[in-house]
């Protein structure tokens, strides 16, 4: 059993009484808090002592065909054929020197998830997505019609050519990001959209019969109410997707949205608050299981797996993912390594520019990275499971650690077990109902000092 509220220091940071909308966590830590490093660990070196047969694979396609207002991810808008063509001939290099640093080990590789993201990997043509497949297989050695394998898409792209090719390839998952059915809201989220090209979008994925379908939808919009909230939840409900993602709108420094969003903190949080809970409350009436605080899925359909079996989380993080091209992270057990990083438009075509122009020696050495320790990883392991519905199993963590949880992470359990936002079930600990609410202002509860203090120093650009 776990111990009543105690008297120990509260957390330094994060409160019951901030705001229940901080950020999005999904990988920890976030990119912001990586550094340059001057003389970078050899990739070889850096696998050495890595497990190589149940390996992810990642591709970060960084372009669009616009950019939403919400939107703070490393994206440049209308690049030209020959940019992405040169950005395909670079990711190339660097997936041959990747494999040749994997192959060094002298063992077997064997990857069993994949996935396409972004920006939106199909702004690239249907020849360009034949040729990352190819690279992705012949190169890197992913047998995309083996394992789990997901893309991101967009209405704008969702073009037949272009899922002809990845349902020919055997995607598994496709992931459209609608937002909103409403024009009105879609263009106060300054994302240019009609409702009738995202049905078409729908319908071209729908025949192409891709096992897994995710919509995406945003809420707390400028305006958006549970009425107009329920419009865009019916129409996504109409396709029957095999999963809903409800994201909260956040407003970043240097998009489109930084300057224009009306609503105080106060109301703002309140509206996101009400309208998750109306959205959640309505999918799980709807025959929908909730997995996170953003994920719902249609129970009785199967998930996207890992071809272990088990159910592919919202916080899917682990060593042996390996990532390919510019903005894309790589995870050992001690160095999480990436590129250079940024939001403003100047900022990400320079860094795709110089990725493009980037020497293949180069590659053979991480570059912006964020070392792990013991108390790092413990961290991210908290945040993988807490997170989820299934929950924290406190033994296991002991098992895994040699320490307790509640001695590793007392402050923040003791806000968690007051607020109520805790419970425990037979040794597993699990968010309440507003517990999940919340996720993304528990998540940053768990970041390390030095996580913090980077995040802090990290200069928008």
């Amino acid at each position: 059993m776990l111990p009543s509220p105690s008297t120990r220091p509260s957390l330094p940071a994060t409160s019951e009484e901030e705001s229940p909308y901080q950020q999005y966590v999904y990988a920890y830590p976030h990119q912001k808090a990586y550094r340059l490093l001057e003389d970078g660990p050899l990739l070889s070196d850096l696998w050495a002592g890595e497990r190589l047969d149940a390996l992810s694979f990642y591709a970060h396609i960084p372009f669009c065909e616009m950019r939403c207002g919400f939107c703070n991810l490393f994206t440049r808008t209308g690049a030209p054929e020959e940019v992405t063509g040169a950005f395909l001939d670079t990711l190339e290099r660097q997936a041959r020197v990747t494999r040749e640093a994997l192959d060094a080990q002298g063992r077997p590789l064997r990857f069993t998830l994949a996935a396409f993201g972004g920006g939106t990997p199909t702004y690239l043509t249907a020849g360009e997505l034949v040729r990352l497949c190819d690279i992705s297989e012949d190169v890197m050695g992913v047998d995309l019609r083996a394992v789990s394998w997901s893309v991101e898409t967009s209405p704008a792209t969702a073009t037949a050519d272009r899922l002809a090719v990845l349902a020919e390839r055997g995607a598994t998952r496709l992931s459209i990001g609608v937002q909103s059915f409403l024009d009105e809201e879609a263009r106060a989220a300054v994302r240019p959209q009609k409702r009738e090209e995202a049905e078409a979008a729908l319908a071209r994925i729908r025949e192409a019969r891709f096992p897994v379908l995710n919509i995406d939808l945003i809420y707390g919009i400028d305006g958006q109410t549970e009425r107009t909230f329920k419009v865009s939840l019916d129409a996504a409900l109409a396709w029957e997707p095999e999963e809903i993602y409800l994201y909260p709108l956040y407003v970043r420094p240097l998009t489109g949205l930084s300057t224009r969003h009306a609503a105080t903190p106060a109301e703002w949080d309140d509206q996101r608050l009400r309208l998750y809970r109306f959205g959640r409350d309505h999918l799980l009436s709807a025959g929908y299981e909730q997995t996170s605080m953003r994920v719902f899925r249609r129970i009785g359909t199967a998930a996207v797996e890992d071809t272990d079996g088990s159910s592919i989380s919202e916080y899917n993080q682990q060593a042996g993912m390996v990532g390919l091209g510019v903005g894309a992270r790589s995870f050992t057990t001690d160095l999480h390594y990436t590129t250079d990083y940024a939001v403003a438009v100047p900022e990400v075509r320079r860094i795709i520019d110089d990725y493009i122009a980037t020497p293949s020696d180069r590659f053979r050495r991480a570059q912006w990275a964020f070392r792990m320790d013991g108390d790092e990883r413990r961290r991210m392991y908290v945040l993988q499971h807490l997170l989820e519905s299934s929950g924290l199993d406190a033994a296991g963590y002991g098992r895994r650690f040699g320490s307790r949880f509640e001695d590793d992470f007392g402050p923040q359990l003791d806000v968690l077990l007051g607020s109520h936002w805790l419970r425990e079930d037979g040794g597993v600990l699990r968010l309440t109902p507003e517990g999940m609410a919340r996720a993304d202002g528990i998540g940053p509860m768990f970041f390390s000092a030095t996580v913090r203090e980077n995040m802090r120093a990290y200069r928008d650009r």
